[in-house]
């Protein structure tokens, strides 16, 4: 009786290999990528006006934001700091139904201020942002 050899005389080589620990391990890795990848979106959400399409008409109660290059920021025609930006659209936005501003930024400014300005906007409760451009010249 020999106990170095049990398998009675079938010296083949083992041909399966079990997958079961792999599948488990990138079921796990799986699930990580689909909960993470939400949380590593970051950004301000913005609808962009298209450049060819026809002009909004204007609405009397607009709330409309506008950054010069110098850096004097507006909230319709009446000059407000950047400091003070989000709580004057929350106080202005209290009770409205339509919360949505419109942003005009002069394209000299740097795309820095013009994402705090932004920030600031949403910060603010805005539900809809949508940036003020001019339609291009047609030749």
């Amino acid at each position: 009786m020999e106990f170095g050899n049990r398998d009675n005389g079938n010296r083949g080589t083992m041909s399966q290999i079990n997958v079961t620990p792999l599948v488990d391990v990138m079921l796990v890795l799986l699930i990580i990528f689909m909960v993470t990848a939400p949380m590593m979106q970051q950004g301000v959400q913005v609808n962009l006006p298209k450049a060819d399409t026809k002009a909004l008409a204007p609405k009397e109660d607009t709330l409309v934001v506008s950054l010069e290059q110098s850096g004097r920021t507006f909230i319709n025609s009446s000059e407000i700091s950047q400091d003070q930006l989000k709580e004057k659209l929350t106080s202005m936005l209290a009770g409205r139904e339509k919360r949505e501003v419109f942003l005009k930024a002069d394209q000299s400014v740097p795309y820095g201020e013009v994402v705090k300005v932004m920030a600031q906007i949403k910060g603010a409760g805005v539900e809809r942002l949508g940036m003020v451009t001019e339609s291009p010249q047609r030749r």
